[in-house]
């Protein structure tokens, strides 16, 4: 079970079955926040209910290698983002060593690779070794995300390699925002470009995309993102453990928010209330075992704020 080890880790229960309120010490609760979409989705889905269970709930912005750091470190308490297998040279590097505690696994089914619009697809450019073929269309640019991101390493790795003949290539690195910006000057003039693309993601609706094959021993086949947490952290403030083990989400629930706060419909904040207001049922399995930080009826403190 996806959530075993955060049982067995927060063992701390009552004969009923409910976690002891927890002291102070686990009172604020730090989240790891690497600047993206769907990381902005699920901490907003962690600090709602956090919030409203009686904890304070921090996001930290910062760069991947830097939130893997933190977590190791301890200055850093929970990171919701562990996309696998793009992350994997983090992950065996602080998670597979035990300097870091992977909690659950919250999303299955993920793809994050290169992608460019239907009509490159159509037009050719398939795989990966159909990029140099029309290298002068793309202007020898590969569209990435923040400078020191694991997937730009990755490309950058497959360029100073001279892979599918990319050697030539340059990484373009900015943010997502700017990436996407860039992806759709280049759709409006039907102009070739290749970026780095991932689901759940909006862009995914706002764009008619396709994602390219054969770069499966760089970017992996079929993926997920786990929620890790720092070392003993789970131990430490149960409550707070048994929440995270118990929080899971759907791409089709992570693309609905995003997709609300990208159209520039609802802050984040907002729009991940007003999913949790007509979705309630989920609050079942996110709230099982769970009580507010002073003991309490969690479920009850939540559905309050609906």
């Amino acid at each position: 079970m996806k959530r075993s080890c955060v049982l067995l880790l927060a063992a701390a229960l009552t004969s009923t079955g409910q976690v002891l309120a927890e002291d102070a010490g686990c009172a604020t609760v730090r989240l790891g926040d690497p600047g993206w979409s769907d990381i902005a989705v699920t901490n907003g889905i962690a600090r709602f209910l956090l919030e409203n269970l009686g904890y304070r709930a921090e996001s930290r912005t910062l760069a991947v290698p830097i939130i893997f750091a933190g977590l190791q470190k301890g200055q850093i308490d929970v990171f919701l983002g562990n996309w696998m297998p793009a992350q994997q040279s983090h992950y065996d590097k602080f998670v597979a060593s035990g300097q870091v505690d992977k909690v659950t696994e919250n999303l299955s089914g993920t793809e994050y690779t290169l992608a460019v619009p239907a009509y490159a697809y159509e037009a050719g450019v398939k795989t990966f070794s159909d990029l140099d073929a029309h290298a002068e269309r793309f202007a020898r640019k590969l569209y990435g995300i923040a400078s020191g991101s694991p997937a730009n390493e990755t490309i950058r790795q497959m360029i100073e390699a001279d892979e599918f003949g990319l050697g030539d290539w340059k990484l373009v690195e900015s943010s997502e925002q700017a990436m996407l910006v860039q992806v759709g000057r280049a759709v409006k003039r039907n102009e070739f470009v290749v970026f780095l693309g991932w689901t759940p993601h909006p862009m995914n609706v706002q764009y008619d995309m396709r994602y390219l094959r054969g770069g499966e021993r760089y970017f992996g086949e079929s993926g997920q993102v786990n929620t890790l947490a720092r070392k003993g952290y789970v131990a430490e403030c149960p409550n707070v453990g048994r929440l995270l083990g118990n929080l899971t989400f759907t791409q089709e629930m992570e693309n609905s928010i995003m997709n609300r706060v990208l159209g520039k419909q609802a802050g984040n904040d907002e729009a991940v209330r007003d999913w949790i207001a007509a979705h309630p049922q989920v609050l079942d399995g996110w709230l099982d075992g769970v009580t507010t930080l002073d003991g309490g009826d969690a479920l009850a403190a939540v559905r309050s704020r609906l």
